[in-house]
């Protein structure tokens, strides 16, 4: 099984939760992360799944005048942040809109505030909804991992992306069996 994981991060929460989804996919399996400005369409030739995920800005996807927002943080003097490389570029949104129509099983994930996702706003819902507009069929709901106040993974969250990945993995081996044994 081939498995695409493509994330937009700003202080590497998001690139961290990538890798460990993309380590719950196991021996046996092919999985590659790519940051969304590295992401071209050809990546997604041969793949059997692509997950998606990104940070939560304003209650939804990032944007660039939030991206802006995230590096003009990171400029401040006291400011504990570092940006990850690519960070000012290219957002989860171009890619979407540069993406044509695909026909295999996808999942979304996002980073954002540990609280009740009424008032946090979730970025995969987002990502989830442009995922099935471009005609991809969700493996899975949309997931959330968790960052503290000071934009610090909650502890344990690796380990429940890690399981994801596990989770993943195994639905869209189901789902190819399935299809298999339809035809």
């Amino acid at each position: 099984m081939k498995a695409v994981i493509i994330y937009e991060s700003m202080f590497g929460n998001t690139r961290t939760i990538a890798n460990a989804i993309a380590r719950g996919f196991g021996p046996g399996s092919e999985a590659v992360v790519v940051p969304v400005g590295k992401a071209s369409p050809e990546l997604l030739d041969g793949a059997d799944l692509v997950v998606v995920g990104g940070p939560t800005h304003v209650h939804g996807m990032s944007r660039a005048s939030t991206r802006k927002g995230a590096v003009q943080t990171a400029a401040k003097p006291d400011s504990q942040l570092t940006l990850v490389p690519g960070a000012e570029g290219t957002g989860l949104r171009e890619w979407f809109a540069a993406l044509g129509r695909e026909n295999f099983a996808a999942a979304a994930f996002d980073t954002r505030l540990d609280g009740v996702a009424m008032l946090t706003g979730r970025a995969s819902k987002g990502i989830a909804r442009l995922l099935r507009q471009h005609g991809f069929t969700l493996a899975a709901s949309p997931k959330s991992f968790l960052v503290t106040g000071d934009n610090r993974l909650r502890p344990g969250e690796e380990d429940r992306a890690f399981e994801w990945g596990r989770l993943l993995s195994s639905k869209v081996v189901a789902m190819k069996l399935a299809a298999g044994s339809s035809s």
